[in-house]
């Protein structure tokens, strides 16, 4: 006789009894607990924090989890307590023009914030014992610079990434920018391009030796720091490998807008008005991807000459499945530059925010669509899970950040519609359950006028003369 499958509340019973009998860990049951599906479905909207006046462009947790970290089109950095909702510290970060990153260095006691902007301007601030802040200039970048990453336990050391196509290491014990390499479009079809416009930066946190970075064609390139020479007596330009699904090769019209490393090493990369891709290490198409094709082209494919294989057909080319990687669907990417994230104490979820202002997560194994939440009123961009609680933290175009936590008395389900969405080689935007919206309307309502506007600030109220603001709401 065939066993019924358990449930998640069935398997968390099975949890708790084998916690009080010696048999699960407390570390395991948390991990267990921590990643279970019913608590995805219970996620619900806990609180608003609502001091910003502008986009909320980069939220990010500390490493305790206790304090939250967000910048905006106002120019301003705002440390949060996101339990409570108060705000512990306010000050103008310095730059010119709107923060796209900010992130809290480890082991600092939350006293060290870099970021980086539209400004191009990589820069530093530290947090006196009394509060005060100052802020310095630590390098810059030809045009945006829209990512940053730390080297994972380090208080000292991470890297920028920039539309210049630039990557640069930084060392705060010497204050030194060092620029180790700028990306160039591998063959003819961006010569338009004297490099590549970078979006997204990640380290392995695994490997930290390894850092992947992307932007304006369809390749994501993993670099190897150990091969730098400090002297600048090699050539770092040449990638260890590159990163592709083989249906994308060769497509031209693609960019890639977020990166994201889980523990086991595994890529996540989000694609613009495409899909979400999970890589293995072994996925990747080697350090030149353009002579040597890879092998789930199929021989066929070998055989092409690089020009052919530049102008080919991506969908004509066969794939081998068994090689490809793992993809998510539903969501629509194509007005900003969102990031994409892991969810889960073992990364047991992938997560995005969506142009139709909701919230996707999918089952890492398998690409399972579970949960679609109403977020936003306008784009969803950031995305970032607690580093030990079941919580996530988002933002986007409204100026506000909102916290999820798994109280919802109920378990969600899918939309009614979700089928519109995940139509097969289409990425469509698709009406809540009490909205009539038509196809046509979903280019109007997404107009490019709402974002990244370098010389319109009259929506923001620069009152920044002074330079930090402590307290709570």
């Amino acid at each position: 006789m065939n066993k019924r499958p358990r449930t998640s509340i069935g398997k968390a019973v099975v949890n708790v009894w084998q916690r009080e009998v010696g048999e699960l860990s407390a570390r395991n049951f948390t991990h267990r607990v921590g990643g279970s599906e019913d608590l995805v479905l219970r996620l619900e909207l806990y609180r608003k924090l609502e001091k910003h006046r502008g986009c909320v462009n980069t939220i990010s947790f500390n490493a305790a989890g206790d304090i939250l970290v967000s910048g905006s089109d106002d120019r301003r950095v705002i440390l949060w307590n996101w339990e409570t909702g108060k705000v512990q510290l306010s000050f103008h970060s310095g730059h010119n023009n709107n923060i796209f990153q900010a992130k809290i260095m480890p082991y600092t006691d939350d006293r060290s914030i870099i970021t980086c902007a539209a400004d191009g301007q990589v820069r530093h601030a530290q947090i006196s014992d009394k509060g005060q802040v100052k802020t310095s200039l630590l390098g810059k970048h030809l045009g945006r610079s829209h990512k940053l990453a730390i080297e994972p336990g380090s208080p000292h050391i991470f890297y920028t990434c920039g539309e210049d196509g630039l990557v640069q290491h930084f060392d705060l014990r010497t204050g030194a920018a060092t620029e180790l390499v700028t990306c160039q479009p591998l063959d003819g079809r961006r010569s338009h391009m004297p490099a590549i416009h970078l979006n997204a930066i990640a380290i392995d946190p695994r490997n930290p030796n390894f850092f992947a970075v992307a932007g304006s064609d369809e390749y994501t390139r993993l670099f190897d720091i150990r091969k730098y020479k400090w002297d600048g007596s090699s050539d770092f330009g040449q990638p260890a490998n590159f990163f592709c699904p083989p249906h994308l090769i060769g497509d031209g019209r693609v960019g890639i807008t977020g990166l994201a490393f889980s523990e086991q090493s595994e890529l996540l990369v989000s694609y613009n008005d495409e899909n979400i891709y999970l890589f293995e290490r072994d996925m990747g198409l080697g350090p030149n991807p353009v002579t040597t094709s890879p092998v789930s082209m199929g021989s066929d494919a070998s055989e092409m000459s690089t020009d052919h294989q530049s102008e080919a057909s991506p969908s004509t080319m066969p794939i081998d499945e068994s090689s490809a990687p793992q993809v998510y669907k539903g969501h629509r990417n194509c007005e900003t530059v969102k990031g994409v994230n892991f969810f889960g104490p073992k990364c047991e979820y992938v997560v995005s925010g969506s142009d139709c202002a909701r919230i996707f997560i999918w089952k890492k194994k398998g690409g399972e669509l579970i949960r679609v939440m109403e977020a936003d009123k306008h784009v969803v961009n950031c995305i970032e899970s607690h580093p030990h609680n079941t919580v996530l933290a988002s933002s986007g175009i409204d100026s506000d950040i909102k916290i999820w936590t798994p109280k919802a008395n109920e378990r969600a389900t899918l939309p009614q519609n979700i089928e519109k969405v995940l139509k097969p080689g289409r990425i469509l935007w698709y009406a809540s359950e009490d909205e009539e919206e038509d196809e046509e309307d979903d280019d109007e309502y997404f107009s490019d006028d709402i974002f990244y506007d370098d010389d319109d600030d009259d929506d923001v109220d620069d009152d920044d003369s002074d330079d930090s603001e402590g307290g709570s709401d």
